[in-house]
């Protein structure tokens, strides 16, 4: 009998998804790993091998070659998760996980890479090679390469039992989520717009059921907090979502990550004291633009006292409104959404609801698309045919001025069972040219919007159109790179803080009346977004822009400080060192049944420990960096090649702070973050 080739391992411009099986996992990772291992010990052993063309050339198409073949099912995993196929990934990402740590302790390895950086030949290097082969350097580094035994072992064993600990995490919150469900009777549909009811019947629908169900989908929980009337089903959603994956709630002690977090933590510091680390949050920083620990803190606490005096204020108006005109006179953590959107309604004159008719996805994708297209010179041209894991995935070619297809995007829209929430963009192929192998890069795009309905679109938010135009600025960071090398191009490379430097960029653009004129048109009639209309929306911009940012502010200050902080003999103060935030930062208290740092998944599974800053961080370098356009033109052809070349193409081959002056022509302006909020004094 033929045996039936591994898809995983064709070297193909696209996975072939249709084909892909769990059974097709652990054997295509084993081969490459093995191949990848041959080649390190030969490169090793060779003294030949010490020049840039002989030595890491070989390492980034092996690199390429890994990435490449569990890249798909990483991507599955959150999309179209199975028993079957979690069983596979966790035994692959263990394997990985090794091989990472195997690689960054292979001493022969280090002094090969050492003996490139110290020969004259490095100094003839291009700027994206140097800064390989001194990321690699440093990768040996923190990968603990010069620890002895028996530490070098116990490293190793770390790194293997965060990696099975982090997807753990992750996996209990996605096995919460899916657990809870609640059918709605009608009359609790009260306040809720139609698109939210359609939205609560095709969740029933999915599951094989009739009338109205209530998940813990982004979405619907989004919808039930916002306009539900009835106090008791939003006491009931906020309960279940804030307990995911915990101790309490109607799933309680089931999914607990709990002991996880213990876990987590003390690996995590223990790993970082092997190095020579005070913390976790010290090697962190190792490679962040904020450099240490005492600039994170003085950073987030500057912000904490300009915002939280606006957030005090914020908060009282709205408890004063929700107990004059909602009749609720003990404002709840479930009641913030509904009474700010009912003060705001009455501030504003409208609702998020009056806007989503003007944001038919379909139109939507057409607008951003144009605006790559006027910013940054390039086309997205939907290429038909190609094999997807779904059917309402989405493939598109990106062309630039000339007619080359540089790039490949999927466009995954829809929330759906199996699927994380959340969105997100990753890489499915990374950009190699090393005159023997050529891929172009591809990237996944994932939301989870509302799906349409039989004779409705889908309809987004105004928030919703921000996230698709965030994650797709991480896409165009990716797809555009001009640097030949996987480990320093696109997103790859990049300090941690200033990698959302262009997807918060971009959010900009869906605010701006020229872009949205080219698609935020009513879906029955054509009608544009009425002037009327889009003065309220930027008039509401700001609106309790005060509350946002404390709550990111405690988001970061609490991951800083569980990763800074930790004792191992006190253990992960979990909820006490929340308290202590709280204090500090905090305007609305949630109840202490609330298990946030539980279902906290981009601190403990997520690749944001002691990072979480770096949103804020970031935000810094966007507003700032978007301000060019606002002063040349939104469309400013001559502001938007500048920042394709300076930003989006040089990617992590040189520091984020040069690119940025690059562009700017001078250092981030710390105070643009608080113009772009509307709190500037």
């Amino acid at each position: 009998m033929t045996q039936t080739p591994n898809p995983l391992l064709a070297d193909a411009e696209l996975p072939a998804f249709s084909a892909i099986t769990p059974a097709h996992v652990n054997p295509a990772i084993d081969e490459v790993l093995a191949g990848f291992r041959a080649e390190v010990e030969r490169l090793a052993a060779d003294p030949a091998a010490r020049d840039f063309s002989t030595l890491m050339a070989p390492l980034e198409r092996w690199e390429e070659t890994l990435g490449r073949t569990f890249s798909p099912v990483s991507h599955l995993h959150g999309v179209k998760d199975s028993p079957e196929l979690r069983e596979a990934y966790s035994a692959a990402l263990e394997k990985l996980t090794e091989h990472s740590t195997e690689l960054g302790q292979h001493r022969g390895l280090y002094a090969a890479v050492k003996a490139l950086r110290e020969s004259p030949a490095f100094d003839t290097l291009d700027r994206a090679r140097k800064t390989l082969v001194e990321d690699s350097l440093r990768g040996f580094r923190l990968s603990g390469v010069a620890l002895e035994e028996p530490a070098r072992s116990r490293f190793k064993a770390i790194q293997n039992e965060l990696s099975k600990l982090e997807t753990a995490f992750e996996e209990a919150v996605l096995d919460a989520t899916d657990a809870w469900t609640r059918p709605v009777t009608e009359a609790e549909l009260a306040g809720l717009p139609a698109s939210a009811r359609d939205m609560l019947r095709a969740m029933a629908k999915e599951k094989g059921a009739e009338g109205w169900l209530a998940t813990l989908k982004g979405p619907v929980v989004q919808a039930v907090l916002t306009f539900a009337d009835s106090r008791a089903l939003r006491e009931e959603i906020y309960t279940a979502t804030s307990t995911r994956a915990s101790d309490q709630g109607p799933h309680a002690g089931q999914y607990d990550n709990s002991e996880r977090i213990g876990q987590i933590l003390a690996l995590r510091h223990e790993a970082a004291q092997l190095l020579d680390f005070a913390s976790a949050a010290h090697e962190s920083l190792d490679d962040k633009m904020a450099g240490t620990p005492e600039r994170v803190l003085g950073f987030l606490r500057e912000l904490a006292a300009k915002a939280r005096p606006v957030a005090q204020r914020e908060y009282q108006e709205l408890r004063a409104f929700a107990a004059e005109k909602l009749g609720i006179a003990d404002l709840q953590p479930w009641d913030v959404a509904y009474a700010s959107e009912k003060l705001r309604e009455s501030r504003f004159a409208f609702s998020e609801e009056d806007l989503k008719p003007y944001f038919p996805l379909p139109a939507v994708m057409q607008g951003l698309f144009t605006v790559a297209e006027r910013v940054f010179g390039v086309r997205l041209v939907e290429r038909q045919g190609v094999d997807t894991w779904h059917k309402d995935v989405h493939f598109f070619d990106v062309v630039d001025a000339d007619g080359t297809v540089r790039a490949g995007v999927y466009l995954d829209h829809y929330a759906r069972a199996g699927k994380r929430g959340g969105a997100w963009m990753d890489v499915c192929r990374a950009k190699l040219n090393d005159g023997i192998s050529a891929h172009k890069p591809v990237a996944y795009l994932t939301c989870n919007f509302p799906p349409p309905n039989d004779d409705t679109p889908a309809l987004l938010t105004h928030d919703d159109v921000v996230t698709l135009f965030h994650e797709f600025g991480h896409g165009l960071h990716h797809l555009l790179t001009e640097v030949d090398w996987p480990s320093v191009g696109g997103i790859s490379g990049v300090e941690w803080d200033a990698v959302e430097l262009p997807s918060q960029f971009m959010e900009n653009f869906a605010w701006q009346r020229e872009a949205l004129d080219m698609f935020a048109k009513h879906y029955q009639t054509g009608e544009r977004l009425p002037d009327e209309l889009y003065a309220k929306m930027l008039e509401a911009r700001h609106f309790h822009a005060g509350l946002f940012l404390v709550r990111q502010l405690e988001f970061a200050l609490y991951d800083f400080r569980m990763h800074l902080e930790f004792d191992p003999a006190r253990g992960p103060r979990t909820l006490e060192l929340l308290d202590e935030v709280r204090d500090e930062v905090a305007v609305i208290r949630p109840p202490a049944f609330n298990r946030f740092p539980h279902g906290f998944t981009h601190i403990f599974a997520g690749g944001y420990s002691a990072g979480y800053y770096s949103y804020l961080w970031a935000e810094v370098l966007s507003a700032d960096a978007f301000s060019a356009f606002e002063q040349a033109g939104v469309f400013d052809a001559d502001t938007g090649a500048r920042y394709r070349r300076e930003i989006l193409a040089v990617g992590g081959s040189r520091p984020a702070l040069e690119s940025f002056v690059a562009f700017r022509g001078r250092e981030p302006d710390p105070d643009a973050l608080l113009r772009s909020y509307g709190l500037a004094a």
